[in-house]
């Protein structure tokens, strides 16, 4: 079994998906958009190119993601997306690529636990946290 975070968003679900992807210098990936709805789902007509679905290969794990053509999807509260990263040179690389233009609500640094990390929300409204496994320093 895995798990795969699902993210919601409010009509720009493309410009993420292409962001995420350059920051994790993967393909941006194919997208499913509501033009291809069925009829009884009732999508309005200027949400017809909204993302349905796209599913984001990053290493070993999928990042899934689609607009809410309703668009009544809360920004996330008490939930984070966590990335954990070999080197804290990596992990500091993405906490800067992802936060920039968000809002850092833990600056990446040093802590007891581990060489580096820090919580954000993105310019986007999702909650991640970046970690490494490299130890502190003593």
């Amino acid at each position: 079994m895995q798990i795969a975070p699902y993210l919601f968003f409010n009509g720009n679900a493309r410009d993420a998906a292409t962001f995420y992807a350059d920051v994790f210098g993967v393909d941006v990936p194919e997208f499913m958009t509501m033009d291809g709805a069925p009829p009884e789902m009732n999508v309005p007509e200027n949400r017809k190119g909204w993302i349905m679905h796209c599913t984001m290969q990053i290493g070993d794990y999928q990042l899934m993601m689609s607009d809410d053509f309703m668009a009544n999807s809360p920004p996330m509260a008490g939930c984070n997306v966590q990335l954990n990263f070999e080197t804290a040179a990596e992990g500091k690389r993405v906490f800067d690529a992802l936060s920039a233009g968000g809002e850092v609500r833990m600056p990446w640094e040093p802590t007891f636990w581990s060489a580096g990390f820090g919580a954000f929300s993105d310019k986007f409204g999702v909650r991640w946290m970046i970690g490494t496994d490299e130890p502190p320093a003593n």
